[in-house]
């Protein structure tokens, strides 16, 4: 019976940019859920500063979920500037081609066209060959007798979304539900990240 090849530990980056901290909150949520998948490893990269070392860090990853805050109904400026800066490694050969990649975003309204935002975040993605992996949780709070404690209670697909009440501080919000489907994000890509790893060296 074949046997499957040992694999080294799997890089999972979490590229963000958080304007107030609640972003930060639900990129430390990603990580903690790779980093919980054995033979996975995660690396938060805060975007604020687009220094040698973040771009170093980002090619040595495997995998790549990208954050950023929902401000009118796009990523941050912050984010958009990074992307914009990608184009050197989208020239450079596709530099990220067959990565994996996923994505997360926050904002203070349920919806607050948190949508366009994961939309905007996966064409980067497939722009630089990338490979997506969206969220594979039902709906939750979708029905009468749901809970707003749900995993996925605002129902994405794409990536992971979180709520912040404008009102509360990055220690109290985005509410731990929205945490947890974090979590679980991250726990999907180390998970889908390995797999594509092991299927690599067998081919």
């Amino acid at each position: 019976m074949p046997t499957v090849p040992p694999i080294r530990p799997a890089q999972i980056a979490i590229a963000y940019h958080s304007g107030y901290g609640h972003t930060a909150r639900q990129a430390e949520a990603v990580a903690a859920g790779a980093s919980a998948v054995p033979g996975a490893v995660a690396d938060l990269v805060p975007l604020d500063e687009l220094t040698d070392d973040v771009w170093r860090r980002l090619a040595a990853a495997d995998a790549i979920v990208f954050g950023a805050p929902t401000y009118m109904g796009s990523p941050s400026a912050v984010f958009k500037a990074f992307a914009e800066a990608s184009a050197a490694v989208w020239a450079d050969n596709l530099g990220w081609r067959d990565k994996i990649a996923a994505g997360f975003t926050n904002s203070k309204a349920m919806s607050g066209d948190k949508l366009n935002s994961l939309v905007d975040i996966a064409v980067l993605a497939a722009q630089h060959g990338m490979i997506w992996v969206g969220l594979d949780l039902y709906p939750g709070w979708a029905e009468s007798t749901a809970s707003i404690e749900d995993l996925n209670r605002l129902g994405s697909w794409l990536g992971a979304m979180a709520q912040s009440d404008a009102d509360l501080s990055a220690e109290k919000a985005p509410p731990e539900t929205d945490l947890r489907t974090a979590a679980a994000l991250g726990s999907r890509v180390a998970t889908v990240t390995l797999r594509h790893l092991r299927g690599s060296l067998a081919a």
